[in-house]
């Protein structure tokens, strides 16, 4: 999925908000709020990777246990 960079960031979310949907027990279709990246949603949701970035990985179901709360408050 070919973006402009600016927008990869977007993409990234809606990527990992369907991958979400999909671990809480949602149903396969993309919220109004992410239709402009309905694609990548639904990728997420499916579990495919977003081509060509080779980065993304699942979302563990631990990761609020995972984050490091220094770095967080730094953000």
């Amino acid at each position: 999925m070919a973006v402009a960079k600016k927008d990869q960031e977007r993409v990234t979310y809606a990527w990992m908000y369907g991958a979400q949907a999909r671990k809480d027990g949602k149903e396969r279709a993309v919220p109004e709020f992410w239709q402009e990246y309905a694609e990548a949603w639904l990728l997420g949701f499916d579990g495919e990777p977003i081509a060509g970035n080779g980065k993304i990985k699942p979302i563990s179901d631990q990761m609020e246990k995972e984050i490091d709360e220094a770095a967080v408050e730094k953000g």
